[in-house]
């Protein structure tokens, strides 16, 4: 399966409940794992994004529907990354 790395800014929305943040994730976490992923990491970061999460063994489809329904709460805007392990990125890169 796939690995993801999604950065996140914060809405207005978002920053104003930003209390609520731990939960969020919970249930990230436990959406996540329903559909037989798993959120590896979440980071809280300093600079062009205030939230980095990587996400593993879901599909692109799978992805893509948690992204649009992570959009849809209204707390932060997405960008998905698809990630290709080291070995993954050679075999690619070399053809073998």
């Amino acid at each position: 399966m796939a690995t993801y790395v999604v950065l996140m800014n914060w809405t207005e929305q978002g920053i104003r409940n930003v209390q609520g943040w731990p939960q969020r994730v919970a249930d990230a976490r436990e959406q996540i794992e329903r559909l037989g992923g798993q959120l590896e990491r979440t980071y809280l970061t300093m600079g062009a994004y205030d939230v980095v999460a990587v996400v593993s063994g879901v599909d692109d489809a799978t992805m893509a529907k948690l992204a649009i329904g992570i959009g849809q709460a209204g707390n932060v805007r997405t960008m998905t990354l698809r990630a290709f392990p080291e070995q993954e990125a050679i075999a690619l890169v070399t053809g073998r």
